[in-house]
């Protein structure tokens, strides 16, 4: 089958799925990029989001995405862990702000 997609899975999504030691991810390529996909649009979604409750409901900007951490993690069956900590990473970069940091994360460790 070839491979025509052109999105490139940024590296530090793809560590999410290589097992320390290895080099390979442990799961399929279209399946990592499928979760990848998914998790950058929810990013994205969540811009407006965070931009109201920052300004419309004074919150800090580490409160937003402790908030939108927490709300990613509500139901696990959605977003592992580690894609939560990843969206909220992604969602600090994309409105450039700092992210917070690993030991903000209080569900898991990543």
């Amino acid at each position: 089958m070839p491979f025509d997609n052109q999105i490139e899975i940024p590296a530090s999504f793809m560590a999410m799925y290589v097992t320390p030691g290895h080099s390979r991810p442990n799961a399929a390529h279209q399946a990592v990029l499928d979760r990848y996909e998914r998790c950058e649009d929810i990013a994205c979604l969540l811009v407006e989001s965070a931009q109201t409750m920052s300004f419309k409901e004074n919150f800090s900007e580490r409160e937003v995405l402790a908030r939108c951490y927490r709300g990613l993690n509500a139901d696990s069956s959605n977003y592992t862990c580690q894609e939560a900590g990843w969206i909220v990473r992604r969602l600090a970069e994309l409105l450039d702000w700092t992210p917070l940091e690993p030991d903000e994360l209080d569900s898991c460790r990543i």
